[in-house]
């Protein structure tokens, strides 16, 4: 067996199918600031836990910030169906506290922010799954407070 290291590892991984929870080095730099942070001061991470602080939704929002279907074209169908969920309602997204860790990092305000390209939801499977759930409730109907409470019951 041909030993890898680094990136040609990474690609050969890749190249066979196997990357099985394996993260892009994209992904890795984007959560870079999160696990230096935790790694910091580890007590941010437990002082988040059970309490996703939700901000209110700023009047106007829009989703204009969110990265664009085009900039994630190198990204799978699923990724960019998360976007367009979170395009469709940019006012309830950014009522929402999002309980990652990412609220430690210096431009984060909502799940909205998130979103944006300074945001972590491309590599986030928490990010994305709180999302894909407020989505889920923002087309049944509910309020925000509803949504706030399945996402805290999920997540908080």
């Amino acid at each position: 067996m041909k030993n890898f290291t680094g990136d040609d590892a990474i690609h050969e991984i890749e190249a066979r199918g196997e990357n099985r929870g394996l993260t892009s080095r994209r992904s890795f730099l984007r959560a870079a600031p999160v696990l230096t942070a935790v790694a910091l001061r580890p007590e941010l991470l437990l002082a988040g836990r059970g309490r996703i602080v939700h901000p209110d939704p700023r009047p106007g929002i829009d989703a204009s910030e969110v990265m664009s279907r085009e900039s994630l074209a190198a990204f799978p169908e699923g990724l960019k169906e998360i976007y367009d969920m979170v395009r469709k309602m940019p006012h309830i997204a950014d009522g929402i506290g999002c309980s990652c860790g990412c609220s430690i990092l210096p431009d984060y305000r909502s799940l909205l922010t998130c979103y944006y390209p300074t945001g972590m939801a491309m590599g986030c499977r928490i990010c994305q799954g709180q999302a894909r759930l407020a989505y889920g409730r923002f087309q049944e109907g509910q309020t925000l407070e509803q949504i706030r409470r399945a996402t805290d019951a999920r997540y908080g």
